[in-house]
């Protein structure tokens, strides 16, 4: 089980705190926590406490009459350390080497990864005294995760940039830090979401694409140290952090970008739903309704998967496909034809793995026609099924 101390600072957003713990531990990793006494003023020791499942340490705890030194204890305890809701005070103490309270001590003492999640107001965040402290903490290795733009809890504040990751997206961050490293030094390319392709100014032609499965396997590859790039179609949910998002919107854009970072790949996974066919002329201005029935002349778009194909190389190729029947023999089919090393096959009509669901179920077919079928499992453990598949072929 590994170990990770959380050092919460005296944010608003230190109200999230149990809530970051909480997150983490479900990842199987045990905590401590260390509050500095104004981060009391947001949130309760016995919510701390509670929430790590280990006792409290405060400046109280770190002057109580006891052997040893409590902050040379937890620094060499821990295997990770978290700072939640860290605010500009912190950060400038962390920066100059100060070690004027438990948490700035002990982080001046560990020799593990520190990760930052910083809380503060826009004008706090981005004043340049706290650009130089940010810019002096990475140049030590530590990793910040966050801010992101969004409500601030400072009374008039409205929102802007400075709003803490939520919880899940810490915690998901802390796990990185944990998994084995097999794609580090690898360039993952990923297309994701749907694609929109316009009749008009206001009108188009898409899918339900949630983007979340190619989602998973970016924070999947991330997790195991890959630069990961998203070329990824309209979506709702928030990109991983750690990657690089092109936004793009029809299947037209999404070819030109995945080809612009085709060479600087070593894995392609094709996991968008790209439309197959788009209006033969994009009318400029909106067309009004009329009453009579409308037939709209549609042209084929390019295949993408087979495009990359052609140029493959030694890169690894996964694609995605749905079938509601014959689907290994199409599967195999496609994959042969595209050159691609395996095709993910998606059954759309069975329960629980439809159109932006958490879950899929998926089967891994090859081009000489072999397939592996795998179990409902949630998207997550399909990315990493699928990267396991794709290391194979790397190696």
């Amino acid at each position: 089980m590994h170990r990770v101390l959380v050092i919460v600072c005296a944010s608003v957003a230190a109200m999230k705190a149990p809530f970051v713990l909480r997150r983490i531990r479900e990842t199987g990793c045990e905590t401590r926590v260390i509050a500095s006494d104004s981060a009391l003023n947001f949130v309760t020791p016995l919510a701390l406490s509670s929430a790590s499942g280990n006792e409290l340490y405060t400046r109280g705890s770190w002057f109580s009459p006891q052997a040893g030194a409590q902050h040379l204890e937890l620094a060499h305890w821990a295997e990770a350390v978290v700072v939640v809701a860290a605010s500009a005070d912190f950060m400038a103490k962390a920066a100059l080497g100060l070690a004027d309270d438990l948490g700035s001590a002990t982080l001046l003492s560990v020799r593990c990864p520190v990760m930052w999640a910083p809380a503060m107001n826009t004008a706090m965040w981005e004043h340049p005294a706290t650009g130089a402290h940010k810019a002096k903490l990475q140049s030590w290795g530590h990793q910040f995760i966050g801010p992101t733009s969004g409500k601030l809890g400072t009374r008039g504040e409205g929102e802007g940039m400075g709003r803490m990751l939520e919880p899940e997206e810490i915690a998901e961050q802390v796990k990185r830090v944990f998994a084995p490293k097999d794609l580090a030094g690898k360039k993952v390319l990923i297309s994701a979401g749907p694609t929109r392709e316009y009749l008009d100014p206001v009108r188009f032609v898409s899918n339900p694409s949630s983007g979340k499965m190619g989602f998973a396997v970016a924070e999947e590859a991330l997790s195991r140290g890959a630069e990961v790039v998203i070329v990824s179609g309209p979506v709702s949910i928030p990109a991983p952090a750690g990657s690089k998002v092109v936004p793009v919107e029809s299947a037209l854009q999404m070819k030109a970008a995945m080809e612009d970072h085709f060479e600087w790949s070593d894995l392609v996974v094709m996991t968008a739903a790209v439309a197959d066919y788009r209006a033969a002329e994009q009318k400029h201005e909106k067309q009004a309704k009329i009453s009579e029935q409308v037939t709209i002349e549609m042209v084929p778009n390019p295949d993408i998967l087979a495009a990359l194909g052609q140029k493959k190389g030694n890169r690894v190729l996964v694609g995605f496909a749905m079938e509601t029947h014959a689907g290994v023999e199409r599967a195999a089919g496609k994959a042969q034809r595209k050159n691609a090393d395996f095709i993910c096959l998606n059954y759309p009509t069975r329960e629980g793995t439809s159109f932006g669901g958490d879950d899929n179920q998926v089967t891994f077919v090859f081009p000489d026609g072999t397939f592996q079928d795998l179990p409902r499992m949630s998207k997550r453990e399909v990315a990493r099924l699928l990267l396991n598949e794709a290391m194979q072929r790397m190696q």
